[in-house]
């Protein structure tokens, strides 16, 4: 069964042993050599599909081009055969480090795809690009990729669980570094110590503050996780060759606790699996079906059905306010409570857009639903009657949705609200939605052909036919693929799509 941890600040002349430490104990789920269960290898399918199809969907836009261009001025590394980079020939390999750089940037820039949501945020599908570069540097079978996999999001999943990172304005990726670091380790098959290193470092180069998610959101917002992929591979490198990292990395008086979260006072109670408990962390977590931030999915959702249900709706002159009652997070984050006036601004960047739950309803309320690349044209966010609307929409923290949205009852969190309209006539309409309709408890929770259906939609303009069929085949078989087969694992882009990309100068 699971062992819950706690976790506090510790004095230095405390002599915290390594063996009590989150970071070994990290290391020694990692290290176990537990089988994955059917269900879980089967999510790890779906989760493998749902990036690349995000991937694939990103793959000429602005950031991921440049991210692939650096990838790609690097040469593979002497030690294995090299990563593939998505969209690249498959003979086309550079450094496993930059490989987890190219395809992490290009599977988070459409914030399209897995997510968890508890203490602290995440989109654990980031864990995979780096796991996956080193397989294919390393010469690792299916089955060694999706043990690595599971540790991955096992890591991360229970991190977030426990440990809240943006109370203190840190950045999620924080719990990406320990993670990722920790599925290679499973993956490669290394020992608790190594591990445990790892992990240390991976912690140490990847806490960040906030400030990437907030006001005027840069390009960063997508190459943040990447670099925390990157940092792990050469976390794990640098500890196989017997280097050492800071420790206590968490519970030092000068560690992350002490100093970036809850302070010397503080404790945390993290569930890890028992010795020989199957990992299945990647159960409890539930993927985008729209491109937008993961609470937004709900809002968007009944917003496409208040569309049909109110067509009056759409014109700003029926409506004299509309405003979303949800959860701390839902308003503080993405809602009017962050105090952001870019959450209003036409013409604000798309990261911001993706950004802003006023926008997104508003947008969705007109449209009847959501397009991944249409609905953050320039031209869109600056329609006047969307402008109009969108300015008449505002969130307001309601605690039981708080709550609900940190209920540990899957049958009762929810990360959706409900919405008053007050109507130019004086008429108020008021309706509700708990989670997405592709969640799991969901009106059309995902399913194999769901995911299989997204990775065709957004790969079709990009990908050949033959191309699309033979990236699934490999990818619904990866509990058995052959070494070379997990190589072979990348889609290779249409002739001239990539040519047509911003191909952007560097110092590399």
């Amino acid at each position: 069964m699971t062992v819950t941890h706690h976790v506090r600040v510790h004095r230095s002349e405390e002599n915290l042993a390594r063996e009590d430490q989150l970071a070994w104990k990290i290391a020694e789920v990692a290290a176990d050599p537990i089988e994955v269960d059917a269900d879980v290898a089967e999510m790890i399918i779906n989760r493998v599909i749902d990036n690349a199809a995000v991937a694939a969907a990103s793959l000429t836009r602005a950031p991921v081009s440049a991210a692939r261009q650096q990838a790609l001025d690097h040469a593979v590394s002497i030690g294995g055969s090299g990563a593939t980079v998505f969209g690249c020939a498959l003979e086309r390999r550079t450094s496993p480090e930059w490989a987890a750089w190219a395809n992490g940037v290009a599977v988070r820039e459409l914030d399209y795809h897995d997510t968890f949501l508890a203490a602290e945020y995440s989109h654990p599908g980031d864990n995979i690009p780096p796991i996956v570069a080193v397989a294919q540097h390393t010469g690792r079978t299916g089955a060694e990729l999706v043990r690595g996999i599971a540790t991955g999001y096992e890591i991360q999943i229970d991190l977030v669980r426990a440990i809240s990172l943006h109370k203190h304005k840190i950045d999620h990726v924080a719990h990406l570094g320990p993670s990722a670091a920790a599925g290679i380790g499973t993956l490669l098959g290394l020992p608790p110590e190594t591990i445990y290193q790892a992990v240390g470092q991976a912690l140490h180069t990847t806490t960040a503050t906030r400030q990437s998610r907030k006001g005027e959101i840069s390009t960063w917002k997508a190459y943040a996780p990447a670099f925390a992929g990157k940092m792990a591979v050469e976390a794990v490198d640098r500890a196989m060759r017997g280097e050492t990292a800071p420790s206590p990395i968490y519970e030092g008086e000068d560690g992350v606790i002490a100093w970036l979260l809850d302070g010397s006072d503080a404790s945390y109670d993290v569930p890890l699996p028992a010795a020989g408990e199957a990992k299945r962390a990647i159960l409890d977590s539930y993927t985008k079906e729209h491109s937008a931030e993961y609470q937004a999915q709900a809002w968007i959702d009944l917003a496409r059905r208040l569309h049909d249900e109110h067509p009056e709706l759409i014109d700003p002159d029926n409506v004299e306010a509309i405003v979303l009652h949800t959860s701390h997070h839902t308003h503080y984050v993405i809602g009017s409570g962050a105090g952001d006036p870019q959450k209003y601004d036409p013409a604000a960047s798309r990261e911001t857009l993706d950004h802003s739950i006023p926008y997104i309803f508003a947008v969705a309320l007109q449209d009847g639903g959501w397009h991944h690349v249409d609905s953050y044209l320039p031209a869109r966010a600056a329609r006047p009657d969307t402008v109009a609307l969108w300015h008449k929409i505002t969130t307001a923290e309601d605690a039981e949705w708080t709550r609900r949205y940190h209920s540990e009852d899957p049958s009762e969190k929810a990360f959706g609200g409900r919405v008053e309209i007050r109507l130019a006539n004086g008429e108020t309409i008021v309706d509700e939605i708990a989670v997405a309709d592709a969640h799991p408890l969901g009106a059309r929770p995902f399913a194999r052909a769901d995911y299989v259906r997204k990775f065709r939609i957004l790969a079709e303009p990009v990908l050949e036919p033959a191309e699309i069929d033979r990236f699934l085949d490999l990818a619904q078989r990866l509990p058995a693929l052959t070494a070379e087969e997990v190589g072979q694992l990348n889609m290779v882009a249409k002739y001239g799509v990539l040519a047509g990309a911003p191909a952007p100068k560097g110092l590399f």
